[in-house]
């Protein structure tokens, strides 16, 4: 399992999470900064990578099109980085049997 974080997420989540989710990417680390969401989505499912996003265009994504990739929505208001990073550790178990489950499109993860 590895992610590849939105633009609207912080880059250093990548670093943050490395110990549990190594191969993490973002758009800035992978010259995709400033790509459409098409770009991104294409990158992800070519690449096997789990989008993680606070951004409802790829939650609707996912549930038009189906994976992959897959989409973690993080619906978390304006949480800082490091609440996200705890968010995601907290639900690892809950996303490692979403990205397991080859019928699932969206993991909603809501504050809690």
């Amino acid at each position: 399992m590895r992610f590849l974080f939105d633009e609207n997420l912080s880059h250093r989540l990548v670093h943050l999470l490395a110990d549990v989710v190594p191969g993490s990417q973002h758009p800035r680390g992978v010259d995709l900064l400033g790509a459409t969401d098409d770009n991104i989505w294409r990158y992800a499912a070519g690449t096997g990578l789990v989008i993680v996003s606070k951004d409802d265009d790829f939650r609707q994504r996912a549930l038009l099109y189906g994976p992959p990739p897959k989409v973690v929505w993080l619906a978390v208001g304006n949480a800082g980085t490091r609440a996200i990073a705890q968010h995601i550790r907290q639900n690892l178990l809950a996303i490692s049997g979403f990205v397991q489950d080859p019928e699932a499109a969206v993991l909603i993860l809501p504050r809690r």
